[in-house]
């Protein structure tokens, strides 16, 4: 087996990357756990690379959110004193960084599910590895699930590898067959946290402004703060205008901005200043930020929540799990000693739910039947997943996908069903670019399918025509490769590619 490459400063990580490759050389499967900070994601890909059972297959890194995957890769690449696209590559939903010689992939759940709905075999692909599992996302559990099939039916050379801080290694463990569980120690340095409390009738913005002065004034380095979404990280910005030293300066971060403004966020604060990086959960795993040494915590997250009684999946706002809290406090001690403002009294602490509840047990499954249709399943009690699907959220979305004429009464794919699961869209949105290509509306159809599906693209004018106005018109990077994939969207869906009728819609 070839030795792996050389590394930098040793992380906590590379004490067990001897027994991880040693574990992989007669076990297909194994669970890792590793808490904050031991450079699971960046390291352990970069060991694979010598691995004898690779040979020239390539190795997938899995993650949940895009900024991850490209601070992941271009980590990995700076590694090996490289750019991304070369051995280390990346795949996000408008961007792609691969070239010949990339034999480490990281791409997002979402990219991995249309990767292996189109080649269940996984040809050329080594190894995947799950980062950020314990997150329990609809794309990642799918995700494991359809591997494990693939696995056991046709690549019993494939390695799968869930990789964690916070995951119930034991339950993961089981489902992929009894695998074998390695165990990391973190890199972390002491956390001190005040409780700084919250007032119930007052909006979570001011609180969190006082509190980001209070930091700025009893503490050095660089401040994280945790908001619930993009309006709370907007009006906070808002009111922090004129209100911080004239050496600190803020940095929104959340999934709707570009991949520069992102990029931006997480880098260090130049020389003799500060950054107030002010986030949604997109900062909770997989990012450190250098500098950062202090985070303010609002005990608020924002998810989606299916209803199936309506159909309808709704933004709710809701308190952190103790786990979620306990990886935002540990943000503060990624590279020295730190300290964490929680927005509640300590005496709450005890009443947070334990973590999480699984996606697949919340979101809607509409997309879900669809792929498994796609695959050839009717029955999800045929594939392993960590948690099934609930009956009524199963039983619902068939029912819309059968409104649509994708699937039969039994549950197989029909000749539409085929249509929609060839767009990479929520088989709402893409019905109606279909529907749009019929009417000669194909590319309207799409832009207003582009806008619904990336938040922040044409504004938040609740106008749907303004936003498809601005979203024509405006020239930054992100907005150019939404216009390039909603032309793509419309090729696939058979459309001829004429912009001209969202000139005038």
């Amino acid at each position: 087996m070839a030795s792996p490459p050389e590394f930098g400063t040793p992380l906590p990580i590379d004490g067990v990357l001897p027994q991880l490759l040693q574990t992989l050389e007669s076990n297909t499967n194994a669970v890792l756990v590793a808490e904050p900070g031991a450079g699971k994601t960046t390291r352990v890909p970069l060991a694979l690379l010598g691995a004898s059972w690779r040979g020239d297959g390539k190795i997938l890194v899995l993650e949940p959110r895009r900024l991850a995957t490209r601070a992941a890769a271009r980590r990995m690449a700076g590694e090996l004193g490289e750019k991304p696209g070369e051995t280390v590559g990346y795949r996000v939903r408008m961007e792609t960084r691969v070239s010949a010689k990339t034999r480490i992939e990281v791409i997002t759940e979402g990219v991995f599910t249309r990767l292996i709905l189109d080649d269940p075999e996984l040809t050329g692909v080594a190894a995947v590895l799950f980062d950020e599992f314990h997150e329990r996302s609809l794309d990642g559990d799918l995700g494991l699930a359809l591997a494990l099939d693939v696995q056991s039916a046709l690549r019993d050379d494939l390695r799968l590898l869930p990789m964690s801080a916070t995951l119930d290694a034991a339950g993961i463990s089981r489902l992929l067959g009894d695998a074998p569980v390695i165990e990391s120690k973190g890199r972390s340095f002491p956390v001190e946290t005040r409780y700084l409390g919250r007032a119930p009738n007052e909006r979570i913005e001011p609180q969190t402004v006082r509190a980001v002065q209070q930091a700025l004034r009893e503490e050095t380095g660089s401040v994280l703060v945790f908001l619930p979404g993009q309006g709370e990280i907007r009006r906070t910005a808002e009111m922090l205008t004129g209100k911080l030293p004239a050496d600190c300066h803020v940095a929104p971060l959340y999934g709707g901005l570009d991949a520069r403004a992102q990029d931006e966020a997480i880098r260090p604060a130049p020389k003799g200043s500060r950054k107030v990086v002010l986030s949604s959960a997109i900062a909770q795993t997989s990012l450190t930020i250098e500098g950062v040494r202090v985070v303010i915590d609002s005990g608020l997250a924002r998810g989606p929540k299916f209803e199936p009684q309506t159909g309808l999946t709704r933004l709710e706002t809701v308190r952190v799990s103790r786990a979620s809290a306990d990886q935002r406090r540990g943000r503060a001690g990624r590279t020295e000693p730190g300290v964490c403002y929680r927005l509640w009294d300590e005496a709450q602490t005890s009443a947070l739910p334990q973590a999480e509840s699984p996606e697949i047990l919340e979101a809607d499954l509409t997309g879900l039947v669809l792929d498994l249709a796609a695959w050839g399943t009717f029955d999800p009690a045929s594939l392993a997943f960590a948690d099934p699907p609930p009956q009524a959220a199963w039983n619902e979305a068939k029912t819309l996908l059968q409104d649509l004429h994708a699937i039969d009464a039994e549950g197989r794919l029909a000749d539409q069903g085929k249509a929609l699961a060839n767009l990479p869209l929520h088989p709402r949105l893409a019905h109606m670019v279909l529907e749009g290509v019929d009417r000669d509306l194909g590319f309207t159809a799409a832009m207003i399918a582009l806008v619904l599906s990336e938040p922040g693209l044409g504004g938040r004018n609740p106008d749907l025509r303004a936003r498809l106005s601005a979203l024509r018109h405006d020239k930054s990077q992100r907005a150019r490769d939404g216009r390039t994939l909603a032309e793509r969207w419309l090729r696939q869906a058979g459309g001829a590619g004429s912009k001209v009728d969202v000139e005038s819609a």
